[in-house]
């Protein structure tokens, strides 16, 4: 079994923005102010129109830039093809996590209860997004982790700068926030956001 580490701008920064159907032509606006606000990892959903182009484009940038939204292998390569430096999925694939971490890609399985995030652990991932995490709240991740303190959660689902805190002081490794910070279409509100959201994670 193998287990690779998250990438080193996840661990260090601990947000994973994500975009979810913004076009590509926007999506590069929003990632500069992402980076200005202090926010370095992009998660494209590859549900978005033209996420391989995207990725393409992002990967070129500074920004540390991965695939979610992936359900199958083929999706996974033609992401990591393009570009992508981790996948994240919405739920647990055995083939598709030992393929692609076999290719020397980190993947992020999707998982809620403890045997499947037992099971998703046991595959290789690299680390396991508790999703839809706003189902439970810190405190569910804090009980997980309570017998599962080996495995690493990125929670996601429901994530903005008035919570991202304690999922961290709950034990996980970073966040994963959507619609909240990259939805909408004014920049300076999305920089607002991010910038508030960096602030409120400087300290944990």
């Amino acid at each position: 079994m193998i287990r690779l580490e998250i990438p080193e701008a996840v661990a260090n920064g601990k947000v994973i923005a994500i975009a979810r159907r913004v076009p590509t032509a926007k999506l590069i606006d929003v990632a500069d102010v992402l980076e200005t606000a202090g926010v370095n990892v992009l998660e494209v959903t590859l549900d978005s129109d033209d996420a391989l182009a995207s990725i393409d484009r992002l990967a070129a940038g500074p920004l540390t830039v991965g695939a979610g939204t992936i359900r199958s292998i083929a999706d996974a390569v033609e992401a990591n093809k393009a570009g992508a430096e981790f996948i994240v999925m919405p739920h647990t694939d055995a083939d598709v996590v030992r393929s692609i971490t076999a290719r020397g890609v980190p993947v992020m399985p999707g998982a809620l209860t403890p045997s499947e995030a037992v099971a998703a652990w046991g595959l290789g991932a690299s680390a396991v997004k508790l999703f839809p995490a706003a189902l439970g709240g810190p405190d569910y991740l804090k009980a997980l982790r309570g017998p599962l303190a080996d495995i690493s959660f990125v929670p996601t689902g429901g994530i903005d700068d008035s919570n991202a805190a304690a999922y961290l002081q709950a034990g996980a490794v970073a966040v994963g926030v959507g619609g909240w910070l990259t939805a909408g279409s004014d920049l300076d509100a999305i920089g607002g956001r991010a910038a508030s959201l960096v602030g409120a994670i400087r300290s944990v």
